[in-house]
This record gives C-alpha cells, sequence and structure tokens, in this order.
C-alpha cells in the first residue's frame, strides 16, 4: 500500500525521490512540514497530488500581508433568526492545509497556526474545534525574497518536524514535465490510492515501531550534541529529540520493518533537526554550514550495535 502510494505521487510529481519518501515519513508521522524554495519548483503540486492520492481534504490558504487571524481559525457570525453565534470554518479545517508563502504574513497570523499544529484544535470565541484527521500543515516559503516578508520565529519553526527542499530538476526530469503537459496530464487524473480512515490507522502503526532503548540514546546523543556544540547558539529542543524519534518510526514502517534502526535516525537528522538550529554570529560571519556541522556531530556519535 505505501509503495503504491509513493509510486501514484511520482506519476504526476517528476523527480525528488527522496524529497517525497521523506514527506510520506513526515505524514505518517503525523507531523507538519516547511517547503524551503524558490518559486515554480513543484511545492504546491507536491501538496495538492499527497491530498488527493489519500483521498483526503485539501485547502490552501495563501498568505498576504492583509491576511487575519479569522481567516485562517474562522469565526463567529451572528444569527439573528437562533439568535445564536455559528462559527463558520477558517481555512485551518482540511485534513492537509497548504500555508502558502507563510513569512508573507504578519506574526498574528502565523501564531493562528501554533495551536493547529501543536494541539489539533483551534479556539474561537473561547470554544475549542478539533481539526479533522489525519491533520497536516505544508507550509511554503522562499529563502531568497526578503522585502516584505516576516521571518518565522524558533517557536513557530520548532512546531515543523521537517524542513526539506526540492531544487530546480534535472534536464531529463524537466523534459518528463514538459512531455506530461504536452499529453495533458494533470492534478484532476489523480486516482487515490489510499483513504484517510486507512492513513490514521497506519500512523496509529507507525507509533507501535519498536525504537530499542540504545537506538533512543543514540538519538538522544545526537541532540544533545548540537546544544554543546560552539557554533550554535540555539541547539535542537527536546521536542525536536521526540520528532527525530517519531519519523525514524515512519521511515521503518515505509522501510517495512517494524523495529527503528541507527540509519533511520542518521538519515533524518538534517531534515528534523536543521532547521532548529541557529548558528552564532561568528558561524555566520565565516559562513559556516549547518549540515556540515551536524553530519560531524552525528559521525562523532558511537553507532549502537
Amino acid at each position: 500500500m505505501v509503495n503504491k502510494l509513493k509510486n501514484q505521487i511520482r506519476k504526476y510529481f517528476v523527480g525528488k525521490e527522496q524529497v517525497v519518501e521523506n514527506l510520506m515519513v513526515c505524514f505518517f508521522a503525523g507531523g507538519h512540514i516547511l517547503l524551503e524554495d524558490v518559486p515554480g519548483v513543484g511545492k504546491t503540486t507536491l501538496a495538492s497530488t499527497l491530498a488527493r492520492c489519500v483521498d483526503c481534504d485539501f485547502g490552501r490558504i495563501q498568505f498576504t500581508p492583509d491576511t487575519l487571524p479569522t481567516d485562517v481559525m474562522g469565526t463567529e457570525i451572528y444569527n439573528m433568526k437562533t439568535g445564536e453565534f455559528e462559527y463558520r470554518k477558517g481555512s485551518i479545517m482540511h485534513q492537509i492545509v497548504l500555508a502558502d508563502e507563510i513569512n508573507r504574513t504578519s506574526p498574528k497570523v502565523q501564531s493562528a497556526l501554533l495551536e493547529a499544529m501543536s494541539e489539533g484544535q483551534t479556539t474561537v470565541g473561547g470554544k475549542k474545534y478539533d481539526l479533522p484527521k489525519p491533520f497536516m500543515v505544508i507550509a511554503t516559503q522562499n529563502p531568497v525574497e526578503f522585502m516584505g516578508t516576516y521571518p518565522l520565529p524558533e517557536a513557530q519553526m520548532d512546531r515543523f518536524m521537517m524542513r526539506l527542499s526540492i531544487g530546480y530538476p534535472t534536464g531529463e526530469e524537466e523534459l518528463r514535465m514538459a512531455a506530461n503537459m504536452l499529453s495533458g496530464t494533470d492534478l484532476r487524473s489523480v486516482e487515490s490510492i489510499i483513504s484517510a480512515d486507512d492513513v490514521v490507522d497506519i500512523q496509529k502503526k507507525v507509533t507501535e515501531v519498536t525504537v530499542k532503548p540504545e537506538i533512543q540514546k543514540y538519538a538522544y546523543e545526537i541532540v544533545e550534541g548540537t546544544r554543546h556544540n560552539d557554533s550554535f547558539v540555539l541547539g535542537a529542543s527536546p521536542r525536536a529529540l521526540l520528532a527525530l524519534i517519531r519519523a525514524a518510526q515512519a521511515k521503518a514502517y515505509i522501510d517495512g520493518r517494524d523495529f527503528v534502526k541507527p540509519d533511520d535516525v542518521k538519515s533524518l537528522a538534517y531534515p528534523v533537526l536543521g532547521h532548529r538550529l541557529v548558528l552564532t554570529s561568528e558561524a555566520k560571519f565565516a559562513q559556516a554550514d549547518v549540515k556540515k556541522i551536524l553530519d560531524g556531530i552525528v559521525v562523532a556519535v558511537k553507532v549502537p550495535h
């Protein structure tokens, strides 16, 4: 079932197999994802293709400077006939939500996502409303253009299980895209492979994948290593450790195993931890690379046998 899903996504999203796999890992782990890349490389296509393949309700929020928190969360409208306030759903009330160009809206609106992402609910007028299950936020931002943008605060970055970059396709992949367009292939023809209920069931099975104590310690030592590195002013949080372990469980499940291996943790260290690490001013001045530093930390940690 999982392999069928992966193949179906790749029919409509050309190339970048590792990005597709990490997206599935994050989805089945119950996390949220930040796609940080230049315009036009397929961020929206990837999100909408996933939603169609798993038969999930898909919503898109195009963030702009004038977007209001109520646009995201919804609002209460007074019904003169009944004399009561009625909840009108916001854009967040979908199973897969594409938060497009999240850094173009104000911090107040960005913070409206925090409760939804961490607790699976939203509060409007003092009342709590549960979000549908499964629930995933796929946010995008352009890392190059900074005019009129509001950088995401560290607290919100920490809510994303992974940050991924799609990058430009190879020449062969780009020509395949052109061929698909000319042949009339579009997202409306995407057939669902699994249902939303199946996804919820898979997410439950992921939590049952065995993580031995030595693997837990291995993940902890990697996270702990980021907190004592001189190049980082801010290391990975305890939430990061939990996210790394859960993502490793999801990867093991996708690979057809009921136990986590050290390689699962190692391969996910940068996608899960990279965006949570803040370089010191000296490291920035020296143009230090977060991935290289993190790779060095991973190599220095003893691998359990």
